[in-house]
């Protein structure tokens, strides 16, 4: 442990899934029956950068099972090009991710809904009881719900982690099939989960290249790992990250013999098949390739190198997935001699995207 903020926020992930899985059943059960009196048709789960990652996941979570399409919807697409989205005939629920409630694109969407959706009914979920997301009401008929997390998960270092991690199964419980009653205690299941995860060793040099795979909801846990490495390592160790059988198709022209190739294999039978297959054949091809597997254990495969228990599907593995990530990032960033917390220094990126000039 060191004095950088981001190492404490990393860990104290497991704490505070424990704590607030013990308040959400609750909460997801206010915002269960605030849903089902929606007229919305389809739920748009909106953010910027891993904000928008976490509804990535979700959707692909979430569409076949929620009665109502869901679609991941960049607040940065949304912001630049709201006709590709603002349609007649569709009546969206607006989900809106934000660490801080404050982000350019954040009140770019809300102005986009106050003009042109203004009966969409909206669901805020952020860290900040201070920010836009957290404070400003709507200009029209739509109603509106807000979900402030713990302060503790107002993340100070300048990557998103407790932030992101606690804000995703936040929306996973209150969007998902789970039942309330099992909400505490698949919290507190993943919160052993990444205890363990953490208390792992992993000692990997750093490399210059890093790729992240998986299928399904891991497949934006792959995206958001990546970009993980990237910012703290201020884009000196280069990412990638492809869904597994995907990677095939020409991304997996970035591997070499000094690549990290990091998998995030599925509890779904079938899934895990190809994912099974897909590291078999990169060990093969780069037998001095670093590869490290993340995942349940399953009878009679070589696989995981790591074991992400507390999950009970690949859903609810995600927050395990990018742990890992997490992890592996902050490592490589002290390597690199930087500040873990700023590794840009306050030029090129920032912790809050709020100097975008917003266009009418």
């Amino acid at each position: 442990m060191t004095g950088f903020a981001t190492d404490r926020e990393i860990a104290q992930q497991p704490a505070i899934w424990r704590e607030w899985g013990r308040q959400l059943p609750q909460v997801a059960t206010r915002i269960r029956d605030w849903l089902a009196a929606s007229p919305a048709d389809e739920i748009w789960l909106c953010g910027a950068g891993t904000s928008a990652f976490i509804g990535d996941s979700l959707a692909v979570a979430l569409d076949a099972t929620s009665g109502r399409r869901v679609r991941s919807v960049a607040t940065t697409d949304l912001v630049a090009r709201p006709a590709d989205h603002v349609q007649p005939g569709r009546r969206p629920l607006v989900v809106s991710f934000g660490r801080s409630g404050n982000s350019s694109e954040s009140v770019g969407t809300l102005d986009i809904l106050d003009r042109m959706l203004p009966a969409a009914d909206r669901l805020n979920i952020t860290c900040n009881a201070e920010g836009v997301l957290a404070r400003r009401p709507p200009q029209g008929p739509g109603r509106q719900e807000v979900i402030v997390l713990p302060a503790a998960c107002h993340d100070a270092g300048f990557a998103m982690t407790s932030s992101y991690s606690t804000m995703y199964l936040t929306a996973l419980a209150c969007l998902g099939g789970a039942e309330a009653g099992s909400i505490a205690a698949r919290m507190a299941a993943l919160a052993d989960g990444a205890t363990a995860l953490m208390a792992a060793p992993l000692a990997l040099p750093r490399p210059g290249r890093v790729v992240f795979l998986g299928a399904g909801p891991l497949t934006g846990a792959a995206r958001e790992s990546a970009l993980k490495v990237l910012e703290l390592t201020a884009g000196r160790v280069v990412t990638s990250w492809e869904s597994m059988l995907g990677f095939r198709h020409g991304p997996k022209a970035v591997v070499d013999d000094a690549t990290v190739v990091v998998g995030y294999v599925s509890a779904d039978v079938l899934a895990r098949r190809y994912d099974d297959d897909m590291i078999a054949e990169i060990r093969a091809q780069f037998p001095a390739c670093r590869v490290l597997t993340v995942g349940p254990v399953v009878p009679g495969s070589a696989l995981p190198d790591l074991v992400a228990s507390g999950a009970t599907d690949d859903a609810w593995a995600v927050p395990l997935a990018v742990t890992i990530a997490q992890r592996l990032a902050v490592d490589w960033s002290r390597s690199l001699g930087l500040n873990v917390d700023d590794p840009f220094a306050g030029r090129n990126l920032t912790r809050v995207v709020a100097n975008v000039r917003l266009h009418a």
